[in-house]
Order: structure tokens, then sequence, then C-alpha cells
């Protein structure tokens, strides 16, 4: 098979993840999320510290800086809109990762 047969085959395989209910679930909540921009605006920021604080590697007091985090926006996350888009965000980011780790035990590359 060519590269270019390769990559005709990925454009497949990601038009059939694009039929997938988690992925239509997560553009649902994205797109009704964004009808209110002020709110979409604040997910993005908790998303963003989020990933900083996830990805922070020289931090003795990472507990407690989670732990804060995860106080300071509980109110925040029991909003139904907030809730259901990064639930649905979730879901769509574990279905990835699946596939990921599936792709990259299928072809035995080190």
């Amino acid at each position: 098979m060519s590269d270019k047969e390769i990559i005709e085959a990925t454009r497949q395989f990601a038009a059939t993840i694009m039929t997938s209910d988690t992925y239509k679930a997560y553009l649902y909540q994205r797109e009704k999320i964004k009808k209110q921009p002020e709110l979409y605006e604040k997910v993005n920021a908790y998303r963003q510290t989020n990933f900083d604080l996830q990805n922070e590697t020289d931090s003795d007091d990472i507990f407690e800086r989670m732990e804060a985090f995860e106080k300071e926006y509980e109110k925040f996350r029991e909003d139904p809109f907030v809730d259901g888009f990064l639930q649905a965000e979730l879901a769509f980011c574990r279905m990835m990762q699946e596939v990921y780790v599936l792709l990259a035990e299928e072809i035995d590359f080190e």
C-alpha cells in the first residue's frame, strides 16, 4: 500500500469517527455552549488551567493546587451547560485515546 493510499484510508477513518455517537454528542454540546460566548470563554479558561496543572512536572504542591482548583470551580462545574460539554469532551477524548493506544500496539513501533 502506498503512502497516498494510507493517507486516504486515514481520511476515511476520520470520517468514520465523525459519524460516531460520541463525536456527535461532543459537537452538540460544543455548539450549545458556544451560544453563550461568556460561558464558553470561562470553560476555555477552565480547560487551559486544568491542562496546565496536569502537565506541570516541577511542583511540590501539585496535589494542593489541584484540590484548590477543583474547589474553586466546583460550582462552575455544576452548570448543566458546562457539565454537559465537559462530559462529552471527556468521552470523546477517551475514545480517541483508546484509538491511539490500539494503533500504537498494532503497529509495533518502539
